[in-house]
């Protein structure tokens, strides 16, 4: 099981954001940490869990709360619940919240691996994203990270920004392979209705680059962070000498986990509760409601829906299909039981069409997108996902029984509950 906190705080709002955030000029840290604390009791109790596999600290920004915090929680997951000498703890960090005594201050607190949102390494893009730090804090902290997180410091970078070119993008991802770790995360900019950004281009003060110039800067993304010896494992995942991030593999391989804190989301099964089926839930989004109902209920479980298999299926799809190992037959069947790879998708013509074309893998592993494929899995997706539910339901109306049979199975279930 997967363990994600979320800390909803920002010192300010990012012109691109549209995550559940909140900029407070006073954050109560012992209510907070109170509240994380009841509520990961709470949440280990409801899914009976018996070992955590790795912890998240997402945002957000959590390098805001205080380490004192982090350690709370993490001796609270410890105490309730098998947490291996070895596990994967990760934190977010903007570079103005991560100085070398207060990195350290996390590492002891129980952090193993930094992910540090660099997003750019020129100014003028830094200022049109609403961050608070400049290119040159992001080195330093980028620095001071890979001395006390070597091999497990993680960086974010985006492209497609307002103004970029390819041959900047270029010399900007090749001064960034030259310095970071061993892990880089590649984020194509999008414009989210309701921002500050999306205004600005609305309003024509910014222009964004166009399609092609943008899906030209991925390749060569690709292309730079591969010559550095950079595994693609995700679609905007990149690794090198192993260091993936176990948790988002996780969510990539369908595994279950708890989310804490207000607007997380989880997915588990509530056997505590007495249930057996999963359920897809997210906890409330506003830091004072949530702690309210914390206080009052033990958890801030907003909205809880019970998933149905196909459900699951399309979520393996959607995510599994992110991997560039894919989806594994064994996986699969460990969902659908009655229902194989081929039978969901392969049989469609449209699927057929890219398998022909190779922008689709399917053999005795399983289902994965090709290099060529994996850059154009949006456009394959809807595709497979139109295909999913209609293969799902033939492979369930096959499995009933025949007509004649219905009336004794009906009678027979309906003298068992009378007696």
């Amino acid at each position: 099981m997967c363990f994600l906190f979320q800390w909803p705080f920002c010192e300010r709002r990012c012109t691109y954001c549209n995550f559940n955030k909140y900029v407070s000029p006073s954050v109560d840290h012992d209510a907070m940490r109170d509240g994380l604390v009841r509520e990961t009791e709470t949440l280990l109790s409801v899914s009976q869990v018996k070992e955590i596999t790795s912890i998240f600290f997402g945002g957000g920004t959590p390098s805001l709360a205080r380490p004192s915090t982090i350690a709370s929680v993490l001796e609270t997951v410890a105490r309730v619940t098998r947490v291996p000498h070895n596990v994967e703890v990760t934190i977010e960090a903007n570079p103005t919240s991560a100085s070398a005594s207060r990195l350290a201050e996390f590492k002891e607190a129980g952090i193993t691996r930094l992910s540090l949102g660099v997003q750019a390494l020129c100014d003028r893009d830094l200022r049109i994203l609403g961050r608070d730090h400049t290119a040159q804090e992001a080195l330093w902290s980028l620095e001071e990270a890979r001395k006390l997180f070597p091999g497990d410091t993680s960086v974010d970078i985006i492209f497609g920004r307002p103004g970029q070119s390819v041959e900047s993008w270029e010399e900007e991802l090749e001064e960034l392979v030259a310095l970071c770790d061993h892990h880089v995360s590649l984020y194509q900019l999008t414009l989210e209705r309701g921002t500050a950004l999306y205004r600005q281009v609305l309003e024509k003060v910014l222009s964004m680059p166009e399609q092609e110039e943008m899906a030209e800067m991925y390749q060569v993304a690709r292309r730079i962070l591969e010559k550095a010896g950079f595994l693609q494992y995700e679609v905007s995942n990149f690794a090198k000498n192993g260091a993936v991030c176990k948790h988002n593999l996780g969510y990539w391989r369908g595994r279950q986990y708890l989310g804490v804190g207000p607007g997380a989301h989880g997915r588990f099964i509530p056997w505590g509760e007495g249930k057996t089926l999963r359920e897809a839930r997210i906890q409330t989004l506003e830091p004072d409601d949530w702690l309210r109902e914390v206080r009052r209920f033990g958890h801030g479980t907003r909205k809880r829906v019970q998933q149905t298999k196909l459900d699951i299926l399309e979520e393996m799809l959607i995510l599994g299909l992110r991997m560039n190992d894919g989806i594994t037959h064994q996986l699969w069947l460990q969902c659908s039981p009655g229902l194989s790879l081929q039978e969901a998708v392969g049989n469609s013509p449209e699927v057929k069409q890219y398998l022909e074309e190779q922008l689709l893998v399917l053999d005795d592993r399983g289902l994965r997108c090709s290099w060529e494929g994996l850059a154009l899995l949006d456009t394959l997706l809807p595709t497979l996902l139109l295909q999913l539910p209609i293969s799902y339901q033939k492979s369930v109306t096959c499995s009933l029984p025949s007509i004649g049979s219905v009336p004794q199975a009906l009678g027979s279930t309906t003298t068992a509950a009378h007696t």
